[in-house]
């Protein structure tokens, strides 16, 4: 199951050491109900060797802020603590999949 990320959290979270993949999303955003089930299943797959989670950005504005993040869904993927990649608007699995995998590289 994908991690709650908050404003509060976050920063523990990044500095843990694994690669981490948050999922900007709000309940109101149609996109972002096609890739929430992606990301909890991703979640599922690389448990224990990637933090999966989720930001409400409507609950959370200092982290989206802090990421500029203005559209959404994005999705954030960060490799010791640093920002690696970005997929910005709703793709596939597969494109969420490959970007984790290389992140594990």
């Amino acid at each position: 199951m994908a991690l709650e990320i908050t404003d509060s959290n976050y920063k523990e979270i990044l500095a843990e050491g694994k690669p981490v993949v948050i999922d900007f999303w709000a309940p109101w955003c149609g996109p972002c109900k096609m890739v929430g089930p992606i990301i909890e299943e991703l979640a599922e797959v690389y448990e224990g060797q990637v933090l999966i989670g989720k930001c409400d950005v409507d609950e959370n504005g200092d982290v989206a802020a802090e990421y500029g993040i203005r559209n959404i869904p994005t999705v954030l993927f960060f490799k010791n603590g640093e920002l690696v990649d970005k997929q910005v608007g709703s793709a596939g699995k597969s494109a969420f999949d490959d970007k984790i995998k290389k992140m594990l590289l």
